[in-house]
């Protein structure tokens, strides 16, 4: 048995180096330039590597696009320098946390690679927090300095005294008296290398909160195949451009900015989402990838034939989607719309990478999470623990790949069996050894003894002609201990009646899946990566 894994692990090995080579993220036949950039991810982090060495290939080639304009990779990585050597002059010290609470701007991916350079870890915080939230988890995590955009300067302000930078100012207030703007650290600091840490201090990822305060997830340990994950299911480009509009400071949109970066390419941002700007940034700088979540491209395919039409996007290769899950109507709507480029990335803060679905997999399949990549493996446990090896059968999703959650920063850890780790959701393989996610595992209600997933009766409802977004939860009964309630945003224009959704579902589903309550809402609350927050959503009585 040790003999095996031994030979599995070595076989996964091979097969990651192959498709780093074929991508071009690593070369071969340069043995030593691997060793070298493998050591520098292990003392300066993933983020400082790319910028680093994308400074030393192309240092005149753009990195970075906002609305101020384009940075090179060699002023990035001279921003970087000087902001880390600002913080390191403000009595912080190696192994501190340093929190940034920013937009997708220049100022973000500046933060990313400094934090690496000097030693710290790096806490991403989520844009979206309320001011009590913001302070809980700064204070949980152990923040010692605040990187911070002009906008969220009430929110910081519930923190005790300690080093602060402005990373973004709108010049609508004063600065505060003591906090030194990012533009004047750069005017004035030392943009030299800071002294090289012993070791990487590893980042913090917040989880999205859905059911509660976001806990932080731990990562100190970057493998050097981790970007195989990605790169084995998605042909990301050399040289190319990115427009990313899915959250940098979550997952998906951070590990796409760090492979793509590490290929050189140029990526653009936008500090709001905007449906119509993000195609005319597509089509003025012949964006070759999108980076968006479900609801961005929902808005974008609302706007229209005859506005999209209105830009070139003929070089567009490739949209990333991710964050929540994708509904097969959905699905079909983008590649109908922008030509068959879609990739869904299935994974979580915790696990990475499970899964990519690609898009003749997505026409076949539409909705599905799709196929493992390399170095990825999936087990399906029933309630029992036991493993389900059945076709179309659901059961608890478990994964593990090259790139292992580390814990979460309250010490508490994700459920493993066997090695896998529980992503909390439910799914099914079916015959063509295509996932689909069934729902979380604690969405899951019973009604009258039957088991209902939320989210298959979600994408029946999305489905209907009148229906612009939609939610479905248990609520209690009195006769079947739970039910289902339907929240339902209409289109425009559009006036469904209950009675005619009800019987849309009832046309394709079990009785037992049928909403008894259908609520009509002018829109859902949903976190900035797209997931609908359905601890939000009202369970008592109906007026």
């Amino acid at each position: 048995m040790v003999v095996r894994h031994i030979l599995d692990a070595a076989s996964e090995t091979i097969g990651a180096l192959r498709i780093l080579q074929h991508r071009g993220a690593i070369d071969l036949r340069r043995p030593l330039d691997i060793v070298e950039m493998a050591k520098r991810g292990s003392t300066i982090g993933p983020s400082s590597t790319v910028i680093l060495a994308g400074a030393q290939k192309y240092p005149d080639a753009p990195a970075i696009t906002d609305e101020r304009g384009t940075l090179t990779f060699a002023e990035v990585d001279r921003q970087s320098n000087a902001l880390a050597n600002k913080l390191l002059t403000q009595g912080l010290r190696p192994g501190d946390v340093v929190a940034v609470l920013a937009r997708d701007h220049r100022g973000l991916i500046v933060a990313l690679s400094a934090t690496g350079r000097a030693g710290f870890r790096l806490a991403m915080m989520n844009t979206g927090f309320g001011k009590s939230q913001f302070v809980e988890v700064a204070e949980r995590e152990g923040v010692r300095a605040m990187l911070y955009d002009e906008e969220f300067g009430d929110i910081v302000d519930g923190l005790p005294a300690m080093p602060r930078v402005l990373t973004w100012v709108d010049g609508e207030r004063p600065v505060p008296d003591g906090v030194a703007t990012l533009d004047d650290v750069v005017a004035d600091g030392d943009t030299s290398m800071p002294p090289t840490p012993k070791s990487f201090a590893g980042f913090v990822i917040l989880t999205s909160g859905t059911t509660g305060l976001p806990k932080g997830a731990r990562r100190a340990k970057t493998p050097p195949l981790a970007s195989a994950l990605l790169l084995d299911r998605i042909p990301i480009p050399q040289r190319g451009t990115m427009v990313i509009v899915s959250p940098i400071f979550h997952s998906t949109g951070f590990v796409v900015w760090g492979v793509g970066t590490a290929l050189g390419n140029q990526t653009v941002v936008m500090r709001r989402f905007d449906a119509e700007k993000t195609l005319a940034a597509l089509a003025e700088h012949r964006a070759e990838v999108l980076v968006a979540v479900p609801t961005m491209l929902h808005r974008m395919i609302a706007l229209g034939p005859e506005v999209i039409a209105k830009y070139d996007l003929s070089a567009l290769k490739i949209i990333v989607i991710a964050g929540s899950a994708l509904s097969p109507t959905l699905s079909q709507a983008v590649q109908d719309t922008f030509g068959d480029v879609l990739y869904n990335l299935y994974g979580s803060t915790e696990v990475g990478i499970v899964s990519i679905a690609q898009p003749h997999e997505l026409r076949l399949a539409p909705g599905t999470i799709g196929r493992t990549p390399v170095t990825s493996h999936v087990a399906l446990f029933d309630e029992h623990d036991q493993p389900i090896t059945g076709i179309d059968v659901p059961g608890r999703l478990f994964a593990r790949n090259a790139a292992p959650f580390e814990g979460y920063t309250d010490g508490r850890s994700k459920q493993v069996i066997d090695g896998y780790m529980s992503t909390g959701d439910m799914a099914r393989i079916d015959a063509n050894g295509l996932m689909f996610i069934e729902g979380r595992d604690d969405d899951m209600i019973v009604s009258g003894g039957e088991n209902v997933f939320p989210l298959e009766v979600e994408n029946l409802l999305a489905e209907h002609p009148d229906v612009a977004d939609v939610a479905v939860i248990g609520v209690d009964d009195d006769a079947f201990g739970k039910r289902l309630r339907a929240f339902i945003v209409r289109n425009p224009d559009a006036d469904p009646q209950p009675d005619e959704l009800k019987l849309h579902v009832k046309t394709h589903l079990a009785r037992y899946k049928v909403p008894r309550d259908v609520v009509f809402v002018d829109d859902l609350p949903r976190n900035p990566t797209g997931k609908l927050v359905r601890r939000m959503l009202p369970t008592g009585p109906l007026e």
